[in-house]
């Protein structure tokens, strides 16, 4: 069924997108945005990684005062988002996910 949003850039879950994709990216407007989300998303999951205890370094060295981050609860949860949001750009972008849709195209009901 067709909304009367159709108007506007959101994503339409299409019959053949999986609900984790949709879920993913139901409110990024292009593929340049999940984009920039999914890059984001990577590269606070390297921030947040624990440095500190990776190099073996102190508090007082410059790795210790650049990132804060000392434990891996961070890392054990931005991973997995990030894996999430790097599958689902893959998936749109194979399935021609960000190609504007002609009226009538098949959407689940």
């Amino acid at each position: 069924m067709l909304t009367k949003n159709l108007g506007k850039k959101k994503m339409i879950k299409a019959k053949n997108t999986p609900l984790w994709v949709y879920l993913a990216f139901s409110a990024i407007e292009s593929r340049k945005a999940a984009l920039l989300l999914t890059t984001s998303c990577i590269l606070f999951t390297l921030y947040s990684l624990p440095w500190q205890s990776v190099t073996g370094t102190t508090q007082d060295s410059i790795i210790g005062q650049l990132f804060l981050i000392n434990d891996w609860s961070w890392a054990g949860m931005m991973i997995p988002i990030s894996l999430w949001y790097l599958a689902s750009l893959v998936w749109m972008d194979r399935n021609h996910g960000w190609v504007k849709r002609p009226a009538g195209f098949d959407t689940e009901e």
